[in-house]
């Protein structure tokens, strides 16, 4: 392995001239999921400032330069733009994919491209949002609701949406598109449904779970037998006292989340 010359490198840097670049700006923006009263719903915030004030936006921000990761910026910014603290929320965060296409914001046009990081985030039960400082509001929008083929088609051939849907900001409807085909695959080979819900659950409401991101629930006798015969994907809950819960000489009825991560074979859609 060659060895860094670091004298050499330190002299280098010296003369270095980040101008002869254009300017180059980073940000996150976070397709937060959860499900309220059996739909699934995305988490919006509606923006206080330019650009693409009063439009509705996924949350996100720029990353502090020469201070943090995009993984970093990601959990801060969840927290600061929706008052969600991922880690109390027992929230599942994940990278989706990097975007990069310069009309995505319109900054482009004063000299500075814009690229984002987006995130997935998942979380049970997430309570009402609390908007931070550049944002007039924050809700949670069922995802049937916001018309997503129609407006990142519009995006894609730059043309206006003229919908009764909340426009959506920059290309978030192609993010939130991203997201939401991400969230269904996974479903397929993986436990994340059970990030969908609170500990201790029942098979039933797991199995809501399919229903909301889906559009259709898996066969009840398959999916039972499924969930129960995959090592790991879920651990019968057990009392403070340490007794399965269901009673003696039952099967349990509720669980928690298991150590296993994937399904094999999937549960297919």
């Amino acid at each position: 392995m060659t060895t860094l010359n670091r004298r050499g490198e330190a002299s280098w840097l010296k003369g270095y001239d980040p101008s002869e670049f254009a300017p180059f700006a980073l940000t996150v923006d976070l397709a937060i999921f959860t499900i309220r009263e059996g739909l699934l719903c995305a988490l919006l915030i509606q923006r206080a400032e330019h650009p693409y004030r009063g439009w509705w936006a996924l949350p996100g921000g720029h990353v502090h330069q020469g201070t943090e990761s995009a993984d970093q910026a990601a959990t801060r910014e969840l927290a600061e733009e929706t008052g969600i603290d991922p880690t109390a929320a027992g929230a599942h965060l994940e990278q989706l994919a990097t975007y990069t296409d310069p009309r995505r914001d319109p900054r482009i046009s004063a000299g500075l491209h814009v690229a984002s990081v987006g995130y997935v985030a998942l979380a049970p039960s997430l309570g009402d949002p609390t908007p931070g400082t550049d944002a007039v509001a924050a809700r949670w929008w069922p995802i049937e609701d916001l018309n997503l083929r129609t407006q990142r088609d519009c995006w894609v051939a730059a043309r206006e949406f003229a919908g009764d849907e909340p426009a959506l900001a920059f290309d978030h409807a192609v993010i939130l598109t991203d997201a939401l085909e991400r969230v269904r695959a996974r479903l397929e080979y993986s436990t994340l449904a059970t990030h969908f819900v609170a500990e201790p659950f029942s098979l039933a409401e797991l199995r809501r779970v399919y229903l909301a991101v889906w559009g259709r629930a898996p066969d009840l006798a398959n999916f039972r037998r499924k969930v129960l015969s995959t090592s790991g994907f879920v651990v019968p809950a057990r009392t403070a006292r340490g007794d399965r819960l269901g009673g003696t000489g039952r099967p349990p009825t509720l669980y928690v989340r298991g150590p296993a991560t994937h399904i094999d074979p999937p549960i297919t859609r």
